[in-house]
């Protein structure tokens, strides 16, 4: 487990930042940075609140009390969506499983884990109400088009592909390292 100083630098390396831009926008002195870094000092308080901010980073990350780096565990985890193929709203309540039984444990989980429910929870009732929202506005329509039970199988068959699509291609990309994660919606899970 690298230092916390070490891995403010990765970050700040990562954003594209000097010492002296981190130094001004997060108001701690440069010499303070260079410190730290250096892993001379280890900051505390209101200079990582401060650092924390000016990098986007949240402070649980940054010290990840006895968390580790599981690029495998968090490919499986968003191939878990998969299980709604199988189960209805397995698509939720495996990952959900998961993410409540490894989230302490595994680094960048928290957040991958709460971004992936809450999609999955939107993107499945999208999936339930839309084929319902069609057929209701063709029912309401004074040119009353009936839609075959065909085609509301094919709109939800789509979008379900769709989000299916979108967990093999995230576990993908989790597997070589890099954090790619669904989009947050609505955040409903944090």
């Amino acid at each position: 487990m690298n230092p916390v100083g070490t891995k403010i630098k990765e970050i700040r390396l990562k954003k594209g930042m000097s010492q002296e831009e981190l130094a001004t926008q997060s108001q701690v002195s440069l010499r303070t940075i260079q410190r730290i870094e250096n892993n001379e000092n280890e900051p505390r308080g209101k200079t990582l609140q401060l650092i924390c901010e000016t990098c986007d980073i949240n402070i649980e990350e940054l010290l990840d009390y006895g968390k580790h780096e599981d690029h495998q565990f968090l490919m499986f985890f968003h191939l878990s969506v998969l299980a709604g193929i199988f189960i209805p709203v397995g698509n939720i309540i495996l990952p959900l499983v998961l993410w409540l039984t490894k989230k302490d444990k595994i680094q960048g989980l928290q957040k991958i884990g709460a971004r992936l429910l809450n999609f999955q929870i939107f993107w499945t009732l999208l999936s339930y109400l839309l084929p319902v929202v069609i057929v209701g506005s063709q029912f309401f329509n004074k040119e009353f088009i009936p839609l075959s039970v065909r085609s509301v199988v094919y709109i939800y068959f789509i979008i379900s592909l769709i989000n299916y699509v979108f967990s093999i291609i995230f576990a993908i990309a989790n597997r070589s390292d890099k954090q790619i994660t669904y989009p947050s919606i609505i955040p409903m899970i944090k």
